[in-house]
């Protein structure tokens, strides 16, 4: 009995989805670092600009008001969140739909 569960075909679907969303959460932790660009200095918090490959909705500012202070869009696709934490700059650029993390221009 317990061979036939696993020669059944909802098994492999179900290994497979297990495989390939494990996977995808892989390559966002991996992707992330590389989205983040040009941070220097030591202060604790950065002002920074969290570009995205189209217009951002609301979905999009409240996700982000959990790490700082979205203070508006500088550019069609980009959003100033203010006062976020160096430690939470990957976090914010993890999500597939970020594109870029820098630095707020003063």
């Amino acid at each position: 009995m317990p061979g036939d569960v696993l020669r059944s075909r909802k098994f492999h679907i179900l290994l497979a989805i297990a495989v390939f969303y494990v996977a995808w959460q892989v390559w966002l932790t991996i992707a992330a670092p590389q989205k983040v660009a040009g941070v220097a200095g030591e202060s604790e918090k950065i002002n920074i600009l969290v570009t995205l490959p189209f217009p951002p909705e609301r979905f999009h500012f409240q996700k982000l008001q959990t790490f700082g202070r979205v203070s508006g869009a500088e550019e069609a696709n980009a959003l100033e969140v203010r006062g976020v934490k160096r430690d939470d700059l990957t976090t914010v650029a993890r999500p597939y739909w970020v594109r870029r993390v820098e630095p707020l221009k003063p």
